[in-house]
């Protein structure tokens, strides 16, 4: 284990598992927006996430697809951008034209979230930001308000994007953290193994890496994972079940992650849309706080995590 992750661990109460935004407080407000970020900041997360995807000229964006069209107004912008297959990809656009758009509500092409109308107004005018914005945005908010709000940062299709560039993202993400000395309270997560690997085995990576699961992992996968990354990243989905009695009871998903000596950080807990083990909000905070004991989750909803991690917390005082 890297000193650093030690040091990393050192300010968190092993007790109390950090609440992580995902993408922001993307419950409230529209997704990967400076608007999302700092009410999450406000709402009390321990960390912010953010996903990140290469611009032509090589700047890291944050936003959660490799495509354009359902998050920003690029079809009214760019109309004749499209590749082909009628999307419009981030890597076809540089830093300059890519100012020039402006963020909505996500549409419901290819989405993993439930429709909520009346969530935020499409309308909202927020600009897309890079990853070196945020870096800054979240620095000023900790010295201003004297927190130490960390940031979680997901490696968006690096294969793609060795395709396209040639170019590693792990490889560039390290070289622009240093720039702005990034030195913890910052995990990086992703859902290609290979990347992980590259960035442990050769970049010597000193972050702690977490490994993103979509689907339960195989024999011996945990414990392979164990040998490149600090932690797992499974979807709510895989943790738990309902048993003939009704009774809600572990897959063995967490007790095979913390064997190997693995942090688990679940995503993702939303208000108006439970994993299938649960019935309601309350229930799934419930299991992972106290129940499976997670290390961390991602919400929508951070004040919401906030206040259920912190009365459980209230009672063991």
């Amino acid at each position: 284990m890297s000193l650093v992750f030690v040091l990393l661990l050192s300010f968190i109460d092993p007790s109390r598992p950090i609440v992580i935004a995902h993408r922001g407080a993307s419950g409230y407000v529209v997704e990967h927006t400076e608007a999302a970020k700092t009410l999450a900041h406000a709402q009390g997360a321990d960390y912010i996430e953010q996903d990140v995807v290469l611009s032509k000229d090589g700047e890291f964006i944050v936003t959660h697809d490799i495509t354009m069209e359902e998050t920003t107004n690029v079809e009214q912008r760019f109309s004749d951008r499209a590749r082909k297959d009628g999307r419009y990809y981030f890597a076809d656009f540089d830093w300059q034209e890519i100012q020039q758009l402006t963020m909505h509500e996500r549409t419901q092409r290819g989405s993993d979230r439930p429709a909520l109308p009346n969530r935020f107004p499409n309308d909202a005018g927020q600009r897309v930001v890079r990853l070196a914005d945020e870096l800054q945005l979240i620095s000023g908010l900790n010295k201003t308000t004297n927190k130490n709000t960390g940031i979680y940062i997901e490696l968006k299709s690096p294969a793609f994007h060795k395709k396209e560039f040639g170019t590693s993202m792990g490889e560039a993400l390290l070289k622009l953290l240093a720039t702005h000395e990034v030195h913890d309270r910052c995990f990086i997560q992703c859902f290609e193994m290979e990347e992980l690997r590259d960035l442990h085995d050769r970049l010597h990576c000193k972050l702690p890496l977490i490994a993103l699961l979509g689907r339960r992992p195989a024999d011996g996968d945990v414990e392979n994972i164990a040998k490149f990354a600090q932690g797992i990243g499974p979807s709510l989905e895989l943790l738990a079940t309902r048993n003939a009695n009704n009774e809600i009871e572990t897959t063995g998903l967490v007790e095979a992650a913390r064997k190997s000596g693995l942090k688990i950080h679940p995503y993702t807990v939303r208000k108006h849309q439970q994993p299938r083990w649960s019935n309601s909000l309350d229930e799934t905070h419930k299991v992972l706080v106290e129940q499976l004991k997670v290390d961390g989750f991602f919400t929508d909803y951070p004040d919401l995590g906030r206040a259920a991690v912190d009365a459980v917390s209230a009672t063991q005082r």
